[in-house]
């Protein structure tokens, strides 16, 4: 890959377009983007812990609009569950195509002892294959390269997590065998700032580039580099590092991190990271997990350099309708700790069944939130829950049961029934809205991030049930590395859902 000359894409900004440093490429919980280029596409993965199917993948022709073309670890073979912990799972990855064929490596924490995991594909909307283990490789965040001889290489971040962080480390691999063809050795341990993790090495011009995503992931999180003449070091720091960060700024959106590079067909590079977008009172509330983020990247010296408002984000709907006519669920509907399979009947006549978690399942069906306010709705008959979630302990929503209908939230290890009232028809439709807070921030006010109202649908009107502040479902009081999904759920008895609907309003 040849080093480009500085320069400007075209920026003709819409009324329905928004900087790329400000509004996502792809909104909601989809952290750790990895990105690689092929002919005019470009495919685009992310981690995503506990939920399954995992790692889900994109697909888009301009880097800007971006369309999931499915799940790469859909069989529990590839994704062993585990304990199934909320921010276990499916960590950060790599995504690379090399000689007509898709490589994905990722770290399955909850099947930690196992090392790496690799699965390839010639398509990737399609089927993956069977999983290479590495077994001599525990940590995470995991790259592959390839050096000009076709040597693959392997770059993690070793760790485990009695003794915590160890090092940047680097080996020789086999692809075929999952095994080092050479002991494994360090690599560059970043600036000097904790948390060294992430790497992506690329071979561009004369050298070799390092990238880590240094600091943490909250709100000292930033991006280094470092260059050497051969992938295995020594490594030369970039004296300008950190060369991307968001830390102590106003900006809207922090926490930006973990970067992979991509080289465009006309010679331009950019880059994909993650970013958050904490509202409300101060520390500040995310909400939607971390989300993926697009910018330029020029190079000066040798060295890249972040240009953040390179490219012009289309504002595209995120609304969807669904009343599972499909013989099969869309894409979109994932479930954390377990499987669909375990979870949902689907019914020829449209509408699925979704059985309790007494009969072996996860008892709840999910999709993310893709929107700062938005609203849902849900039609569910017998024995069924519409949730707001962030994990089994932090989420708000509304219940029915042997014909009563409950708005009821828990946070922690409460959990409170807020209002009740009868049920006056057999199928009802709840509505959940986020919206903005009612309240000023301090020191005028105490506002969160946002409000979240729980209504019932009678005679076509929405009952409001409760009112709760979105805080309590946010990372910064949750903790973990997830975002908020939808869900609809059973109860003590089997739930028919007949169709879920969300609309995402403009923020």
């Amino acid at each position: 890959m040849t080093q480009p000359a500085t320069n400007q894409a075209d920026r003709s900004p819409t009324a329905l377009r928004r900087s790329g440093s400000v509004h996502p490429i792809v909104s909601g919980f989809y952290p750790d983007p990895t990105i690689c280029p092929v002919g005019e596409d470009y495919y685009l993965a992310h981690s995503s812990f506990e939920y399954f199917p995992g790692a889900p993948i994109f697909h888009s022709k301009d880097l800007v609009e971006w369309t999931q073309i499915g799940n790469i670890l859909t069989r529990r073979n590839q994704f062993r569950r585990g304990d199934g912990k909320p921010s276990a799972g499916i960590y950060g990855s790599t995504l690379r195509h090399r000689e007509g064929r898709f490589w994905f490596i990722t770290t399955n924490v909850s099947d930690y002892n196992a090392g790496q995991l690799i699965v390839h594909t010639a398509d990737p909307a399609g089927e993956w294959s069977d999983p290479i283990h590495i077994p001599e490789a525990i940590g995470i965040d995991p790259d592959l390269c390839w050096d000009d001889t076709g040597q693959c290489y392997l770059t993690w971040h070793a760790l485990d997590f009695t003794t915590g962080e160890q090092s940047i480390r680097q080996a020789p691999l086999d692809l075929a065998t999952g095994r080092f063809t050479a002991p494994d050795y360090p690599l560059w341990q970043g600036s000097g700032l904790p948390a060294a993790e992430g790497p992506h090495l690329y071979q561009i011009g004369d050298y070799w580039y390092l990238s880590l995503a240094e600091g943490g992931t909250e709100r000292g999180h930033c991006i280094t580099v470092a260059r050497s003449t051969s992938p295995r070091g020594p490594f030369e720091s970039c004296p300008s590092n950190p060369i991307f960060s968001r830390r102590s700024t106003i900006h809207p959106v922090q926490n930006v991190g973990h970067a992979d590079l991509v080289l465009t067909p006309q010679g331009e590079w950019a880059a994909v990271y993650l970013g958050v977008r904490p509202r409300g009172s101060t520390p500040g509330f995310h909400v939607l997990g971390r989300e993926t983020f697009l910018a330029g990247i020029e190079w000066r010296d040798g060295w890249p350099v972040f240009v953040e408002d390179r490219f012009d984000v289309p504002v595209t709907s995120t609304d969807f309708f669904d009343d599972f006519t499909s013989p099969e669920l869309d894409m979109r509907w994932i479930v954390p700790g377990g499987e669909p399979a375990t979870a949902v009947q689907l019914a020829e006549s449209g509408g699925i069944t979704i059985l309790p978690p007494s009969s072996g399942g996860a008892g709840l069906l999910c999709t993310r939130v893709r929107d700062l306010q938005w609203t849902a709705e849900a039609a569910i008959s017998g024995s069924g829950r519409f949730l707001l979630r962030l994990d089994d302990r932090h989420w708000y929503g509304l219940s029915l049961e042997a014909g009563r209908v409950k708005a009821q939230a828990r946070i922690g290890g409460v959990q409170q029934d807020l209002a009740e009232i009868p049920a006056t028809t057999n199928i009802v439709t709840f509505r959940i809205d986020v919206v903005p807070p009612s309240s000023a921030p301090v020191p005028v006010g105490d506002a969160g991030p946002d409000e979240v109202i729980l209504s019932l649908i009678d005679g076509g009107m929405a009952r409001e049930l409760a009112r709760l502040d979105g805080r309590y479902l946010s990372t910064e009081v949750a903790s973990g590395f997830t975002g908020r999904v939808l869900a609809v759920a059973a109860n003590s008895h089997p739930a028919v859902i007949h169709s879920v609907s969300y609309q995402g309003h403009p923020d």
